[in-house]
């Protein structure tokens, strides 16, 4: 197993499918796989997996599909040649001196596109591979199914069949308006979570012919991946759709990324019409994507909308009712991450006024809890608190709801890894001195994919000690999506002294940070978004 994930390692850039690479033909991955909308052709990759890239599990969502549901792709004859990613979802594009900079992909509306890696060899009759369906995040906003960062090869080589899945992101994903409503029968927004419900529809119905198991879907995200994995396990429509979740850094409990009453994502809707200078949803729909993407960038939207179909309920109501998927859950942060700035903070001075201002009912308990006597303290304190006023509550909140209504168990993870910088290696929006282990840190450890931030130029040296955390993070990704427990040493949440696997020096399980302390932190200013085209550390 170890020796293949080094062989992994050394072809990892052949991974994803560049623009040159589109023009080498490639080895046939077998027998055409029949789908319900035709055959689809794949390719073997240089490890021996087989990948099937780009293969369309909905309509081009263009013209005059453009915000509506996703419907069904139309059937082909002859063999759809699944042997390059489509375009990603139409988003800001990305600057090369970002620090999760991949490559420039094509872009473009038409992009309900799934990419499928299997392991080389078919599965043994009656004995199908557990199936790990991936979300990526983004903000909402930007995000690819197809980046490097998010390859299916490692974890498939090991044996699954993992499914990367496209949605639609920003204004075409989200937008909710009246006339939207008017043709929905009631309903809209949302499109962007449609499209993941129809990419695990496609899953249901074709994924045997793969060598999949549709009996054994796992559903895993990162970022708003994962706050779109909390929605989905509250919703009536996703139901069976998935039988386990794993989410990494991101859930929609709390106030920071909670479902807006149709009427309010209405309103903002409009304001993006009035700033487009349409005149009806029809008018918007006559508008190039790209001058669109552009000025809703300036328009306030909330993404996720309470659109009485996909979400009748917010996440803790339909927990708190029991109406979520009960499902088995592995769900975790990472220590430096966080949502929300109390400003800058290089003294226990700084630290214990910002702490006031934002906190002003429960500043005195706050300040006894995240002790800030040095300067160092204080810049720890404050990282801490910020983690824990944003994504820390948002996974205790999630965890603490499936325990209380649920009957599967919740595996809490927490994630303190920094990765090995080179040294004078420099980025647009992260300081290697000072990010620390940061939101999205964790993903290229779980997916086996460290390679890919060497992709274009050289950022990380990679240590043994990273490759065997790795491994050891991607043991736990596979058992879980085996048999819905991570392995030993994995404590099962409980709201009373809960728990956390801890994934980084030292290994072993640690109290979950502050979890007695959550309760007050209500309040905290939201942290600001990154300028159009520069999605920073938080995406």
């Amino acid at each position: 197993m170890r020796g293949l994930r080094a062989a992994l390692a050394l072809c990892l850039p052949l991974i994803v499918a560049s623009t040159a690479m589109a023009q080498v033909v490639q080895a046939s991955a077998g027998v055409p796989v029949k789908t319900q909308a035709g055959l689809v052709g794949g390719i073997t990759l240089p490890s021996g997996v087989r990948a099937w890239l780009g293969v369309p599990f909905a309509a081009p969502p263009v013209r005059d599909l453009r915000w509506r549901d996703p419907r069904p792709v139309a059937a082909w004859t002859g063999v759809w040649n699944a042997d390059r990613p489509a375009p990603e979802c139409i988003q800001p594009l990305r600057g090369r001196s970002i620090n999760h900079y991949f490559g420039e992909e094509a872009t473009s509306e038409d992009c309900l596109y799934l990419n499928i890696w299997a392991p080389a060899q078919p599965a043994p009759p009656g004995k199908p591979y557990p199936v790990v369906a991936w979300i990526y995040g983004g903000a909402f906003n930007v995000g690819s199914a197809s980046m490097a960062n998010y390859s299916g090869e490692p974890l498939a080589a090991e044996g699954v069949v993992y499914v990367a899945l496209s949605y639609r992101v920003g204004a075409l994903g989200f937008l909710a308006h009246p006339g939207l409503t008017a043709e929905g029968a009631g309903h809209s927004g949302n499109y962007g979570l449609k499209d993941q419900v129809a990419g695990l529809q496609w899953i249901q119905s074709n994924i045997k012919g793969f060598g999949g198991d549709p009996a054994n879907v796992t559903v895993v995200g990162q970022s708003a991946g994962s706050m779109s994995i909390s929605l989905l396990q509250s919703s009536p429509v996703a139901r069976g759709l998935f039988h386990r979740v794993v989410g990494m850094s991101g859930s929609s409990f709390g106030d920071l990324m909670a479902p807006a009453p149709l009427a309010d994502a209405e309103q903002e809707g409009v304001a993006l019409q009035q700033a487009l200078g349409a005149d009806s949803i029809e008018g918007m729909r006559d508008i190039p994507a790209d001058r669109l993407i552009a000025l809703a960038a300036g328009v306030p939207r909330r993404p996720i909308v309470l659109d009485g179909q996909l979400l009748a309920l917010a996440p803790p109501a339909s927990f708190a009712a029991r109406q979520q998927n009960d499902v088995a859950a592995m769900i975790g942060f990472t220590r430096d991450e966080s949502f929300r700035s109390l400003g800058p903070i290089n003294s226990p001075a700084d630290f214990e006024a910002a702490v006031r201002k934002a906190f002003p009912a429960n500043a005195a308990q706050i300040l006894k809890r995240y002790p800030a006597a040095t300067d160092e303290a204080a810049r720890r304190a404050a990282r801490d608190l910020q983690r824990d006023a944003s994504v820390g509550s948002q996974m205790a909140e999630w965890a603490g709801a499936q325990a209380a209504s649920g009957r599967a168990p919740v595996y809490p993870y927490f994630f303190t890894r920094v990765h090995p910088y080179t040294p004078g290696i420099s980025f647009a929006d992260h300081d290697p001195a000072t990010v620390g282990s940061y939101h999205t840190a964790d993903v290229p450890y779980w997916l086996g994919t460290l390679d890919s931030l060497n992709r274009f130029r050289t950022t990380r040296d990679w240590s043994a000690d990273d490759r065997a955390l790795s491994a050891q993070m991607m043991d736990a990704l596979l058992s879980f999506a085996r048999t819905g427990n991570p392995g030993s040493g994995w404590p099962v949440y409980g709201d009373k002294a809960p728990r956390m696997r801890l994934l980084g020096q030292g290994g072993g399980t640690i109290a979950w940070p502050h979890h007695d302390d959550l309760p007050l932190l209500v309040g905290a200013p939201v942290a600001p978004p990154p300028a159009p085209g520069r999605p920073n550390v938080r995406d």
